[in-house]
């Protein structure tokens, strides 16, 4: 690697860019409005209502033991997951816990509450879904149908790099970022906190995994050309950042 890449790299994992940066500029700072908390669903969208966290009769495993028997799991079963299950997994993970006037307290922390992430599912073994690729409307706890291609296991598993687990689950879990989201308030200091809020997305669903007898493995090598036409998202103001397969263990 050239030295000068490597520089660029390891500036990105420091927070230098905090005192570089002149937030009185940010376009939060100069009135700009705040961009909407998630991406809107068309209004002849098919939408599919979500089991309400009140109604979970699962997840009560302690958090000592989600934790302790919390690993990457690449290999599951053929069982279906439950629409009460995948409710619980997608509240979980970008669920709105919370609202205080226009602001949506979420289960996940995020820098400044700014929530850059979409999250999109690639739906192979669910009840009552049919295969498709749906997105996360974590305002209304509902989830939008975006498309039903054809060869849809055979395209993840591409947009994966060939890791064939990345299709073998019940649901493929696919985060993307709308960066602007994050720069409306951060400007030039948004990117890092964005891959950080993505961990704390995973690794709730790791834990939730855990808690109803599925696994997860997160994956982070993926072609990104593929992996964001399979979404038909632009790869500029929206793409791919993080994905993991989960199935019954």
């Amino acid at each position: 690697m050239k030295p000068e890449n490597k520089r660029t790299l390891k500036y990105f994992l420091k927070d230098d860019i905090r005192q570089e940066t002149n937030f009185r500029n940010t376009d939060q700072n100069i009135g700009m409005p705040s961009p909407p908390i998630e991406k809107p669903a068309p209004a002849d969208a098919r939408k599919i209502p979500l089991l309400e966290p009140a109604a979970f009769a699962i997840g009560e495993m302690s958090l000592k033991s989600a934790i302790s028997h919390r690993e990457s799991r690449r290999k599951f079963t053929r069982q279906a997951l439950s629409m009460e299950e995948l409710s619980f997994l997608l509240w979980s993970t970008q669920g709105v816990r919370e609202w205080r006037q226009k602001n949506a307290l979420r289960t996940v922390p995020s820098a400044g509450n700014r929530h850059a992430l979409e999250t999109y599912l690639v739906v192979f073994n669910v009840d009552s879904l049919e295969p498709g690729i749906y997105r996360y409307l974590p305002s209304l706890h509902q989830l939008v149908l975006e498309a039903t291609p054809d060869h849809l296991k055979d395209r993840l598993i591409e947009a994966a790099l060939n890791q064939q687990f990345a299709g073998s689950g019940a649901v493929t879990f696919i985060w993307t970022t709308i960066p602007y989201r994050m720069e409306w308030r951060y400007a030039e200091a948004s990117y890092k906190v964005i891959a950080l809020d993505a961990g704390h997305v995973c690794q709730n669903l790791y834990l939730a995994c855990e808690a109803i007898g599925a696994g997860t493995c997160a994956i982070a090598a993926y072609n990104q050309q593929s992996a964001d036409l399979l979404l038909n998202v632009d790869g500029d103001e929206e793409f791919v950042v993080y994905m993991a397969p989960v199935g019954k263990i």
